[in-house]
């Protein structure tokens, strides 16, 4: 048998911290680096008779979350506990919600190069996030550490847990569905988004079937994916490593599991626990959330547009390609600035400028183009100069340096430095024919067929006008000037 006879089935669970300014059931400011143990009260740290209080700013962000994953906002939704015991939970319980969570089911869109997809939404529950375990020792891993400690700072951080249907089935389509989605959520402002820092977790719930089949295998967790690609890659391996372990006649065991992006390994961190071996029940000290719904239909009419809507607006409007509405829609400010560009300037020309020589320019000094000298404005003109070919490429790139140093006018700065292109037809062909008489060698293998040598000739001519003069024109007349000659 092959991996082609084999179909992998994909689900994934989304944690994200919520951007609010307290704990999901105190008043513990959040933070992030700040020393340990530093932001904790005697309800985040489980104290005898200390009584939670739900964050109302985490239920508002849960309800936008929740109608941009195109979700049923629910009537009323309940708290529960989840009990298990370990370390960073010092209730031994932690606060979830259960059978009756705050968003039920939806639908997400999302776009990959191949057109807009959806993936079922099975929930979105509220929760509290616990606190962070640090291991001494053996490399910072729990297997080998000398000793272990507790830092309260992250425990009751409010967490949105989202959970969607088993209705992926390839990698890819996983990490174009989880960038898009923290897109949304930081475009929305529900989370930041940071992966590396733990703010937004992703693991992967992966089964395999015979194509064909409708049944679902015995399911494996990738636990904590921190990267697009490392999700995706780490599919791969465990749809490849579950093909092994059935094509030997052997069967999948249900657990959780490591993914190692330095050596592509998979190693098991423990048995998969079962829904039912939490023992929840409803929280005794909460009661139930009914939000307004003339709030919760406030809410869902000023929404924003949405990222995956901004991009098709982009693709199907302005004539961009997939590839650069990915790259420009994030972050949101980088569209922002785009949009204001291509309202002055042709949209693909603006899209390539604020994309390309405009972020590499401005990379070097540790800018974005929202938060530096160059106004949208400014980016514009530059694109009409080159477009009115009143300056050439070369040149461009030179003004739009200066501009970047000391956010002067481009017009202003070309007739300054008198960067303009050579207009005069008799000067360019008296340039071409100067390369020509210099370089007979050359001029004789153009005149042969090699028509690389174009390139040869034109940058002779940009290097003896120092940029002005038009690339393009120079290549038609060396063409024209050797065939003549």
């Amino acid at each position: 048998m092959s991996p082609s006879t084999w179909e992998a089935v994909i689900g994934i669970e989304i944690h994200a911290q919520l951007l609010t300014r307290t704990k999901m059931f105190c008043g513990c400011a959040l933070s992030f680096g700040d020393p340990p143990n530093t932001h904790t009260c005697p309800v985040c740290l489980a104290h005898p008779g200390a009584l939670p209080v739900v964050n109302r700013e985490a239920i508002r962000l849960a309800i936008i979350a929740g109608h941009a994953l195109g979700c049923e906002i629910s009537g009323s939704s309940v708290f529960s506990r989840k009990n298990y015991f370990y370390p960073d939970l010092p209730k031994a319980y932690q606060i979830s919600q259960y059978d009756q969570p705050i968003c039920g089911r939806g639908r997400f869109r999302y776009l990959t190069e191949g057109g807009e997809k959806t993936l079922g939404i099975t929930r979105a529950h509220l929760e509290e996030d616990a606190a962070k375990l640090i291991h001494l020792g053996g490399e910072g891993r729990r297997a080998n550490a000398d000793s272990s400690v507790v830092d309260f700072n992250r425990g009751g951080t409010p967490l949105l847990e989202i959970v969607t249907e088993p209705e992926l089935h390839h990698g890819s389509d996983a990490a174009a569905f989880l960038k898009q989605l923290r897109q949304t959520l930081v475009h929305l402002g529900i989370t930041d988004g940071s992966m590396e820092q733990g703010s937004m977790r992703a693991d992967a719930n992966i089964s395999i079937r015979p194509v064909g089949s409708t049944g679902l295998g015995t399911k494996t967790e990738l636990k904590n994916m921190n990267s697009f690609t490392y999700l995706e890659r780490g599919i791969a391996a465990e749809v490849e490593r579950q093909i092994g372990v059935v094509e030997s006649g052997d069967v999948v065991t249900q657990e959780t599991l490591h993914y190692e992006p330095a050596t592509g390994h998979i190693t098991s961190l423990r048995s998969k626990e079962e829904a039912h071996d939490y023992r929840y029940f409803p929280e005794p000290d909460l009661v139930p959330v009914v939000p307004d719904r003339a709030w919760v239909e406030e809410l869902r009419a000023e929404l924003p547009e949405l990222p995956i809507d901004r991009r098709e607006r982009w693709i199907r409007d302005l004539g961009l390609t997939f590839e650069d509405a990915e790259v420009l829609s994030e972050p949101a400010e980088l569209g922002d600035y785009f949009e204001q560009v291509a309202a002055l300037a042709p949209p693909k020309s603006a899209a390539n400028w604020v994309r390309g020589d405009l972020r590499a320019q401005l990379r070097e000094r540790g800018q974005e183009p929202w938060d530096s000298e160059v106004s949208p404005e400014a980016v514009a003109q530059i694109i009409e100069l080159v477009e009115s070919r009143a300056i050439s490429m070369p040149s461009a790139k030179s003004v739009l340096a200066e501009v970047i140093e000391t956010g002067g006018q481009p017009r202003a700065i070309v007739a300054e430095q008198g960067l303009g292109s050579i207009q005069d037809e008799s000067a360019l062909v008296a340039i071409v024919d100067t390369l020509i008489a210099n370089n007979p060698a050359q001029a004789e293998q153009l005149r042969d067929g090699k028509d690389k040598l174009v390139g040869f000739f034109v940058g002779q001519a940009m290097k003896a006008t120092q940029g002005r003069a038009d690339p393009e024109r120079i290549g038609q007349l060396i063409r024209e000037r050797v065939a003549a000659g």
